[in-house]
């Protein structure tokens, strides 16, 4: 599926959304990322997930844990970078079976449940929450690139949250251009955005020393602690650069449960007073604990 054709007639036009300017269609340019996926308990990812219509995609028994960091070079709201934790899921009254939502995406609603998203700055935060309902909120962040590793550190007032390192392919041959659906919980509602990105990425499936995940003891991450996180991980990615568009187009639904929430869920008032600043935060420096292969039970 290429970038809708509704998006690319949207070029040379303009908007202003919360007071940000965007020069449509909104798009990021020169961007380098990197990937990994970790196999993880399907039943545990399932409490995570908000409402009733959203479920973990399964490969085999186990669900997968995603982690995408973003380090945006060119975009409307300036250089920022995205880490985004999320659980693989599918989107219906059932779940889906096995395997078969990875190939066929539109029928399941294949995407993934974005369950965290720090981000730099804080421009970032009042559109990516405010329009299109995404977790995002500012933090220490890094995206370094070694000559073996490409890694990124993520920080929280001063506490170490994660880290993911992912070992430097060889070559980045194979290009590829392909869309994704990113579900976030907001208001109480559920909110689903479409990205679409292209670039020539570098890969490794099923080896072991591909990627090494680290996890903090903050209380934020100890929902993922409990996944019984594999510590090999299934896929490892990265992408020297590449190009993206962020659909303005976006779905939402109420979120609904067997009895009233009794928590008031996170709203606009969170948003409502933010600015358009684009200064980062220093970068992370809390002291890294043991990789996820030594930790797991």
């Amino acid at each position: 599926m290429s970038t809708p054709e509704r998006a690319k007639q949207l070029a040379g036009r303009f908007a202003k959304v919360d007071g940000i300017p965007y020069s449509m269609p909104i798009n990021s340019e020169k961007t380098p990322a990197l990937m990994a996926a970790f196999s993880i308990d399907a039943d545990k990812a399932k409490k995570l997930m908000p409402g009733n219509e959203l479920h973990p995609m399964r490969l085999w028994k186990r669900a997968l844990l995603m982690i995408t960091v973003v380090n945006y070079k060119i975009t409307d709201i300036g250089s920022y970078i995205e880490y985004s934790i999320a659980i693989g899921c599918t989107h219906g009254k059932k779940a889906a079976p096995p395997l078969l939502p990875g190939i066929f995406q539109k029928p399941w609603g294949t995407g993934q449940y974005v369950y965290d998203l720090p981000v730099s700055t804080e421009v970032s935060v009042k559109g990516g929450k405010g329009i299109w309902g995404m977790p995002k909120h500012q933090a220490n962040l890094d995206f370094v690139v070694g000559d073996d590793w490409v890694s990124s550190q993520y920080d929280k007032d001063g506490q170490f949250m994660m880290k993911i390192e992912v070992k430097k392919p060889d070559h980045s041959w194979l290009k590829i251009k392909t869309p994704a659906a990113n579900y976030c919980q907001f208001r109480g509602m559920l909110m689903k955005s479409y990205v679409y990105f292209e670039g020539k990425i570098g890969f490794r499936l099923f080896q072991k020393d591909s990627a090494r995940l680290y996890i903090g003891d903050h209380p934020r991450m100890q929902a993922l602690k409990d996944l019984d996180i594999d510590p090999n991980p299934i896929f490892a990615a990265y992408f020297p650069e590449t190009q993206g568009i962020l659909d303005d187009y976006f779905e939402s639904w109420f979120l609904t449960y067997p009895t009233l929430p009794s928590t008031i869920p996170e709203g606009l008032e969170s948003v409502t007073k933010l600015g358009q600043g684009q200064d980062w935060l220093k970068p992370p420096t809390a002291v890294v604990p043991p990789a996820i292969d030594a930790r797991r039970k």
